[in-house]
């Protein structure tokens, strides 16, 4: 991801292969032990009664001008941005600042080179490149105010194995847990088209067994159509979500279409989020646009929040 949005990553995110694999039974986590994957939320909640903030990534106001993207983003809606890993302290100062000012919170920070030097790789240079670029993430988020920093875990391509990816990047991201503890930030473990974490079950599981608080699951609501129902993978993951991306996907012809007009079940999924009892930030992770184009992903996305 880092400064790319979806759109540019399609011809680099490529299709997941047919077979899935079906995660064990989940651990109990230190923030409590959490429900297994075939216990029943409550029924009760009506969709929509949730409290959801509204945000937006960064790379979606690059065609706005930069003095006053922050002011006018809050203008069309959007509550807080989720920004990138950014290496000078100086921009840093200057993108809390100019956030401030707006009256916009930085919730959260994508990390930038998880594609290129991958948690997964066989490379100690790769691996050491992608922890730095982690560590400045965690900083990152600690300077912004921001509680989390979302993280592709692993790839696996033709020279890394699954088994391979999955121990590599437990033992690696280890490695980052003392600092986010410290800062006080959460790695959030994000669902990509990386060949990876292939159910909701492995994809529990994996979080699971880091028994840690400060590893958590950042829900792409998007990004699994391919191969699953957003629904199903929040009812799952539960108390594990501590961010959401919303995207739509067509299955028909296998592209991201604008909000509300592909597969998704919409209110389907509102629902879902309110029986795990999800009350966090919802971000829009699209491709960027002037003033009327955000102004109508700022509309859908309240009709989202409101179960339509």
């Amino acid at each position: 991801m880092g400064e790319k949005n979806m759109f540019d990553l399609l011809d680099r995110r490529r299709f997941l292969g047919n077979t899935l694999i079906a995660g064990s039974a989940m651990f109990a986590t230190a923030h409590g032990t959490l429900a297994a994957p075939n216990s029943k939320p409550s029924e009760s909640a009506p969709a929509g009664s949730g409290k959801l903030r509204k945000a937006i990534c960064i790379g979606m106001l690059d065609k706005l001008p930069a003095d006053d993207r922050f002011k006018i983003a809050r203008d069309l809606g959007f509550e807080g941005v989720e920004a990138n890993t950014t290496e000078d302290p100086r921009a840093v100062e200057a993108l809390r600042a100019a956030a401030d000012k707006a009256g916009v919170a930085i919730h959260s920070v994508m990390n930038s080179n998880h594609w290129g030097n991958p948690l997964s790789s066989a490379d100690p240079k790769k691996i050491a490149e992608g922890l730095r670029g982690m560590e400045t993430s965690l900083r990152n988020a600690k300077a912004f105010g921001a509680d989390a920093v979302l993280l592709v875990p692993a790839v696996v391509d033709a020279q890394t194995r699954y088994a391979e990816a999955y121990e590599r990047s437990q033992t690696n991201i280890r490695k980052l847990i003392p600092l986010a503890q410290e800062l006080g930030v959460v790695i959030a473990i994000e669902d990509v088209w990386n060949k990876f974490l292939l159910s909701p079950l492995e994809f529990a599981r994996y979080v699971d067994e880091f028994q840690s608080a400060v590893v958590r699951a950042y829900f792409d609501v998007g990004n699994i159509v391919l191969f699953g129902y957003p629904e199903d993978w929040i009812r799952t993951l539960s108390k594990r979500i501590v961010k959401v991306h919303v995207k739509d996907f067509d299955r028909k012809t296998n592209r991201f279409v604008a909000l509300r007009e592909g597969s998704i079940d919409w209110p389907v999924v509102r629902k879902a989020l309110d029986k795990v009892g999800y009350r966090g930030w919802i971000t829009a992770e699209l491709g960027g646009g002037d003033e009327a184009y955000l102004r109508d992903v700022s509309a859908r996305m309240d009709k989202i929040i409101a179960g339509e």
